[in-house]
């Protein structure tokens, strides 16, 4: 594979990016910071095909990454090869509003190979190829420049061994007929809503012990006017107000702003200065939350009770079995709040009652859970048995 040197001027990248829309697929990795900014600052993006391999400079002055992002969003010819591709695929939709399509997380398939639940990259290099990774350079200030050949060697290896794993995989996934299996992961992987924060709907990642309306319209009001400040500053959300500050002012919420001085979490400067202000007129034009909007409570399976929980946890005996059974990775069949809800009676929008994984798992769910699938010891093993019909 040729590899090639930093690329850090808009000719060179636009000529990689022509003779690589040839290929199958292109694997992908990033570097970026995220400790000190809101939005993540792409730092370094690596690319393979399998011919030739380049890091690329996006801090570099003046070059346009445009061929690159075209590559990424608008090429529906060239899969995008990621692994445990979430943050690079945000960095992606934070760019252009869209996500890599189509695209292959080779995380999400080794757990249909039976390689564990969230393999790193290195154990998977290491399962795959026997190689064992130089991990000097993981924590390194990928912005500061400039790079040296270390840093540079290391970030393309990710892509080069990336892209070398995948046909592999690819191809074991064919031979045990679970290629199909994927193909609705990776749909949601690349589906644009996973990565569109709205600051209306700010409020959701808040943890807050209480269902009021009245504390759940203030949570609402403060976590999207802390969105605001967060992305206009281009800080994270932490260095505007922590979540515990957040859901205490929403929960005990102060008079007048001169009360922000005994606010444990903020500076005494809130009490007299524009973003207290600012606060306070986020608060005072909270209005409780409407029913239609109010979360769905944690005891929202009906039936549950003691008896429930206790299907629920065979359930989770018969996935810990089937899993291993079928060498897939548990989480990969199966959620827990899945088990839960069938144990309580749901059967609608269930994704263990759907396609491939009904096959798999979701029939004998159903059955124990209906009566008809037992657990017995026999010889000192532990077996599935199914009642008889009457």
């Amino acid at each position: 594979m040729h590899i090639h040197t930093l690329i850090d001027d808009s000719a060179t990248l636009a000529a990689l990016c022509d003779r690589m829309k040839a290929a199958p697929f292109v694997a992908v990795d990033t570097e970026f910071m995220r400790e000190n900014t809101f939005w993540p600052e792409l730092c370094l993006v690596q690319i393979a095909d399998g011919n030739e391999a380049a890091a690329i400079d996006p801090m570099a002055p003046g070059i346009d990454l445009s061929p690159l992002l075209e590559l990424m969003t608008n090429n529906e010819d060239v899969l995008k090869v990621f692994h445990a591709g979430g943050q690079d695929i945000e960095i992606v939709h934070n760019l252009t509003g869209k996500t890599p399509y189509p695209l292959f997380d080779t995380q999400i398939a080794a757990m249909a190979l039976g390689q564990g639940e969230q393999v790193g990259y290195s154990n998977l290099v290491d399962q795959w190829l026997g190689i064992t990774l130089d991990k000097g350079a993981r924590f390194t200030d990928w912005a500061r420049r400039p790079l040296d050949k270390r840093q540079i060697d290391y970030a393309i290896g990710d892509v080069t061994h990336l892209a070398t794993i995948f046909p592999m995989m690819l191809a074991k996934l064919r031979k045990t007929g679970r290629g199909a299996w994927l193909d609705q992961e990776m749909e949601k992987l690349a589906d644009p809503k996973n990565y569109a924060t709205e600051p209306a709907d700010a409020w959701l990642r808040v943890k807050i012990a209480s269902r009021k309306p009245d504390v759940l319209g203030r949570l609402r009001a403060l976590a999207g006017w802390r969105e605001h400040e967060a992305r206009n500053k281009n800080l994270p959300r932490g260095r505007i107000m922590k979540d515990e500050t957040l859901a205490d002012i929403a929960l005990h919420p102060p008079k007048a702003q001169g009360d922000l001085s005994r606010v444990r979490g903020l500076s005494a400067s809130w009490a007299g200065n524009d973003i207290g202000a600012r606060m306070m007129g986020a608060l005072g034009n909270a209005e409780p939350m409407p029913a239609e909007d109010m979360p769905p409570r944690d005891d929202r399976k009906p039936g549950m009770g003691k008896d429930g929980a206790l299907v629920a946890d065979l359930l989770k005996l018969l996935l810990k079995i089937r899993a291993k059974e079928t060498n897939v990775a548990p989480r990969l069949l199966a959620r827990t709040d899945e088990l839960e809800m069938l144990a309580a009676g749901q059967r609608d929008g269930l994704a263990i009652l759907e396609g491939w994984r009904f096959e798999q798992f979701g029939r004998d769910a159903l059955a124990l859970v209906e009566g008809k699938l037992a657990f017995a010891v026999l010889g000192g093993r532990l077996k599935m048995t199914r009642a008889e019909p009457d």
